[in-house]
């Protein structure tokens, strides 16, 4: 029987920080952001220095941030420039410290699409190589880079959490670790179980339906199953809703509700409401 002493995932969005309030009145705790929005090399240090007080004040904390490497820069094939990578990837994680992020997500569907004709496993172990490299440059910042699947209408390289699995393990980095999208498992139609074989790498989670890539409830998906083989492998990180909102104001309470239910039924524990402090409107935990 799930012992009461196991957290509940935490549940997120991946949107923009100036969704913030809308947000946190809903009762998220957190937003995930994208590198290209407030860490890129792209920012001035001018327009980096000025987003981190608001960054820092959120009430939604921002924690992790994807879309990390742009289609123009190569992490796998004939093109990769590896100093390029590494040097985009120091500064990206040198703002992260700074920002108070602490995972990046390695989706980047563009950027390690394979070339037509590249041979596949020599390009798997040089992209394990390079992660190795870019995971030391996380861990001289102390970041987390997590590695996601995407689905094959995304990109030709690591579509399933079994084969990211398999380079996590290769990459053997404590820096380097795993994103389970449970939207792209569906898509890939990659069961629960697949979750289980990942215990000791997932540290960070993506949901969406699988129809439309919609809103939680919206087809009353049921991710109960990807729910419970996270309680089995004692997962309490984020669960960030990337979705396709329709109305993001209509739908982001319904669909936390929705994720907080099958949660709580998966994990066997009624998560504990955030106490609130006289004169705080939005006391929120971390």
């Amino acid at each position: 029987m799930q012992s009461n002493a196991q957290q509940l995932p935490s549940i997120g969005i991946c949107t923009s920080y100036k969704n913030d309030s809308l947000l946190a009145k809903a009762g998220y705790v957190y937003i995930e952001e994208g590198v290209s929005r407030i860490l890129s090399p792209s920012l001035s240090q001018d327009q980096f220095n000025a987003l981190l007080p608001t960054l820092h004040k959120t009430h939604c904390k921002v924690q992790s941030c994807n879309n990390f490497i742009p289609g123009s820069i190569k992490i796998v094939g004939p093109e990769v420039n590896e100093a390029r990578v590494l040097g985009y990837v120091d500064t990206v994680m040198q703002r992260a410290r700074q920002a108070g992020v602490q995972l990046i997500v390695l989706g980047s569907s563009g950027a390690r699409r394979l070339p037509e004709g590249v041979d596949y496993a020599s390009a798997k172990k040089e992209f394990i190589v390079l992660c190795r490299k870019m995971a030391e440059v996380a861990a001289k910042y102390d970041r987390i880079i997590a590695m996601e699947s995407l689905n094959r209408t995304e990109t030709n390289f690591v579509n399933t959490l079994s084969e990211a699995t398999e380079i996590a393990r290769a990459v053997n980095h404590p820096n380097f670790r795993l994103t389970a999208d449970i939207y792209h498992m569906l898509k890939e139609n990659e069961p629960a179980s697949v979750i289980e074989k990942a215990k000791g790498y997932l540290v960070h989670c993506h949901i969406a339906e699988k129809e439309k890539r919609a809103a939680p409830g919206v087809a009353k998906e049921d991710f109960r199953p990807y729910f419970t083989a996270l309680r089995k492998i004692g997962f309490d990180g984020r669960i960030m809703v990337e979705c396709r909102w329709n109305d993001l104001a209509a739908q982001c309470r319904p669909a936390l509700e929705y994720l907080r239910g099958q949660l709580e039924e998966s994990y066997g524990v009624k998560e504990k409401k955030p106490a609130r402090k006289k004169g705080d409107q939005l006391a929120i935990n971390q």
